[in-house]
């Protein structure tokens, strides 16, 4: 759950470990850590009925794409029964399907499917609020004095207005919304529509955790808790400093009792299956992470932070310094104990290859590569969202009526109330909305890509017929080809998994170079983050005399003279050198 302005959200990854060996505590080799990770938006992925909306029966019909991508896990965005206020994180009954999606039949026949291919499954849970059409809040909205009340937080309307809260999708920004029927406010720091649920409720978290148990014992391999580090509220209801939006990490996430939730749940739920558990939240800072998954903590044990994502969120670009320094950070914070994510799109930001390269035609297929080089080639599990594998790019919405995201849509309306500038809004939406990542997945070039026979849900991005896996596929040079490689390279690989982190040149403005070393076997990773060919100064300390070159996303022979290296636009290149 991330909002269309950028603000630094975090995941978590936490796992019950199947596989140990004899390094130092926080380094036991373990499946999550050597696994890629394939985020699949079930909406927009495959319409397997022609009523415009991807489905379960869709997804299974392309789980042989998925095996052949190399991937290990799938991880689902909402299928839960919903009104789809917000896509999904709206949930209305978390031991059912979305009627959209399909049955449970039809989700058994899916994780049979991707089992038989050893493919595992996540499931994206959303405990921080529920639909306000769930029968828990339909419960707790009809009396002040009915049992489900305490399920949800509510501030009486005779104690007055209640303390300021910021929502993140209201109109107005206001996060209470009164009813009418009991004479009180309740919370939703998303949606009016999204109540926040009441974590300080012990009989709320315990029909919680009793719904995780539910899907876990049919099989699943992990859950992804959305919005979690936000359950914990602070029910004084203290008033928070102007301007406190701006860092709404610091008052909204990490509250005081998140630590006593995550101990309690991973007792009663997580230590019982052997798991992967996805929570989104890390804090505000590289303790708060480590608080949460340092293995001693007994919590959790993969940040999945949002340091870079906050990056390039202006159209008019990005440092590539910035980017190199937050990877360094956090690498060198969890070099010892703890462990990452990394990836660079999902559902809640612009296609990566938009935000961080160059989706104009002539680079766009270099700049795709390239940024599949550095998600594969990085310290951490690699997380890597449905599409970007085709180099799909933002579509560029010019009318608001073409957009559904609730956050975009809500934004637009409160700038219009406000006579605000419009065209600017818009401007950068083409940008930054979290519509861009969700249009329909590019099967081939027939009508709507392949997606549907039907009206889709979404406009199709126009550039579908050509960049479309059919196309793809039958092309060596592509970006599915090539992502294909790099994640047949990582595999094989262990020091790309486990091996040490080294920066050069980390002031370059141009060129990100780094080695990844594991005892004697050490791969080099350069990649030029401009449109400018040049040559490229090696540090003395590498020897690259008699290197190999594992991966080139040109189709031409590396030329290098002496430590120096001739880059082209975009261009990414792993050796594997002495």
């Amino acid at each position: 759950m991330r909002n269309a302005f950028g603000f630094a959200f975090t995941f978590l990854l936490f796992f019950v470990l199947d596989g140990y060996s004899q390094q130092a505590p926080d380094r036991k080799a373990a499946w999550w850590k050597e696994a890629v990770v394939y985020q699949l938006y079930p909406r927009s992925f495959k319409d397997s009925d022609g009523d415009g909306i991807g489905d379960l029966k869709g997804i299974i019909s392309k789980l042989d794409y998925l095996k052949s991508l190399g991937i290990d896990a799938v991880w689902l965005n909402p299928i839960f029964s919903s009104p789809n206020d917000d896509n999904g994180y709206d949930i209305s009954d978390y031991r059912n399907i979305m009627k959209e999606f399909g049955t449970m039949k039809d989700f058994d026949a899916l994780l049979a499917g991707l089992h038989q291919r050893k493919i595992k499954l996540i499931l994206d849970m959303v405990l921080n609020h529920s639909s306000d059409e769930h029968e828990w809040f339909k419960q707790a909205k009809s009396s002040r004095s009915n049992a489900y009340r305490n399920y949800y937080h509510w501030w009486p309307e005779e104690k007055g207005k209640p303390t300021p809260r910021y929502s993140f999708f209201d109109v107005n920004s206001d996060a209470w919304k009164y009813d009418a029927t009991t004479k009180s406010y309740y919370l939703h720091y998303f949606s009016q529509k999204q109540p926040d649920l009441n974590w300080e409720n012990e009989k709320l978290r315990n029909e919680v955790y009793d719904m995780m148990k539910f899907w876990l014992d049919k099989g699943i391999d992990g859950l992804r808790m959305d919005a979690f580090q936000y359950v914990s509220k602070d029910t004084t209801w203290k008033k928070y400093p102007e301007g406190y939006e701006k860092d709404i990490i610091k008052y909204y996430g990490m509250g005081p009792n998140l630590h006593q939730y995550l101990k309690e749940m991973n007792k009663t739920v997580i230590s019982k299956y052997n798991i992967m558990t996805v929570a989104e939240g890390a804090g505000s800072t590289l303790e708060d992470a480590h608080a949460l998954v340092d293995e001693d903590r007994h919590e959790l044990n993969m940040a999945y932070h949002f340091e870079i994502m906050d990056i390039g969120n202006d159209p008019a670009g990005y440092q590539l310094t910035d980017l190199k320094k937050a990877f360094t950070k956090w690498d060198q914070s969890f070099a010892e104990k703890g462990w990452l994510a990394i990836f660079l799109a999902n559902h809640d930001v612009p296609r990566m290859v938009s935000k961080y390269g160059d989706d104009r035609p002539q680079f766009r297929t270099y700049s795709s590569k390239l940024l599949t080089t550095l998600i594969m080639t990085m310290r951490g599990t690699p997380f890597y969202f449905n599409g970007d594998e085709l180099g799909m790019s933002n579509i560029k919405f010019n009318n608001i009526d073409d957009y559904r995201d609730i956050a975009t849509i809500n934004a637009y309306r409160s700038i219009k109330a406000k006579v605000g500038d419009v065209q600017a809004f818009m401007d950068k939406q083409k940008f930054i909305s979290r519509d861009n990542t969700r249009t329909p997945f590019q099967w081939d070039a027939s009508s709507n890509a392949g997606f549907t026979t039907g009206k889709p849900w979404i406009k199709v991005n126009p550039n579908y017929k050509t960049v479309n896996v059919v196309a793809e596929a039958q092309n060596p040079l592509s970006e599915l080809t090539y992502f294909k490689k790099m994640v047949a390279l990582r595999k094989s690989s262990p020091v790309l998994v486990y091996g040490d982190y080294q920066v050069f040149d980390i002031d370059s403005p141009d060129v990100y170079c780094y080695t990844r070393t594991d005892g004697q076997e050490k791969i080099l990773i350069v990649l030029n983050f401009s449109v400018k060919a040049f040559s490229y100064p090696l540090d003395k300390n590498i020897n690259i005399s008699s290197a190999k070159v594992l991966m080139n996303n040109y189709n031409d022979s590396t030329n290098f003279r002496g430590n120096e290296i001739y880059l082209k636009p975009w261009q990414a290149l792993v050796f594997k050198v002495n």
